[in-house]
């Protein structure tokens, strides 16, 4: 038998998915299903990746940034912790404020921003991603598009220091985070704002919220 390896204790994290007012959300989709008002499917949205994401693991945590009160109300019926957007000046100033309130509770934790628009969302596709990102200080993983971010981490006592909107790829590189080059992760990079994003979410098979509200048959969410 050769040296036995030492156990290596899976990082843990907290995720920070940030939630805008609903009905403010996904103007991008105001055609894209019949008859299904627009703050409804943003947070059928929110409420099937929140639901993998707890099912991830790793996750210790889903701290959700909103002031909407629909959705932290139905966001915390599933378990996450929901905080306000006390900085009220957009999308990279409440993530900061939700991964410093992450790290005030828990200072050696892991933290990630992720998107809330993930439908498709599957546990064990973002345990891979996490596993990769323990590797470096700070690292994130593009979209599908691979113009945006879905996920960006950050090892404690590193800042997440958050860059996202349009072309965030390019900024989160230029930052020195490292750019996760992983394939077979398609859930999680399938992030939501336009109709084909949504026929593309909805071929990987949303999660029971999105596919309730589109009327479909819900599909396995293991892989």
């Amino acid at each position: 038998m050769g040296p036995m390896q030492p156990h290596v204790t899976p990082v843990a994290w907290t995720l920070v998915v940030p939630l805008k007012p609903l009905e403010r959300a996904k103007s991008r989709l105001a055609d894209a299903a019949a008859g299904i008002p627009r703050p409804r499917l943003a947070l059928a949205f929110a409420q099937d990746t929140v639901s993998a994401a707890l099912a991830c693991p790793l996750v210790r945590d889903v701290v959700v940034v909103t002031d909407d009160p629909l959705a932290t109300a139905a966001l915390a019926a599933l378990g996450a912790r929901l905080v306000p957007d006390a900085p009220g000046e957009g999308l990279n100033p409440a993530l900061a404020y939700g991964a410093a309130t992450a790290r005030a509770a828990h200072p050696r934790r892991a933290v990630a921003a992720l998107n809330a628009d993930l439908p498709a969302l599957r546990p064990a596709e973002l345990t891979r991603v996490l596993n990769a990102a323990a590797e470096f200080p700070r690292a994130f993983l593009p979209d599908a598009a691979e113009i945006g971010t879905t996920v960006l981490t950050a090892l404690p006592p590193v800042a997440l220091s958050p860059a996202f909107g349009g072309p965030s790829r390019a900024r989160h590189r230029a930052s020195g985070a490292v750019e996760l080059g992983l394939s077979r992760v398609p859930s999680v990079r399938q992030d939501v704002d336009t109709p084909q994003d949504l026929r593309a979410a909805r071929a990987l098979g949303v999660g029971a919220f999105t596919s309730r509200l589109l009327g479909e048959q819900v599909t396995g969410r293991c892989g």
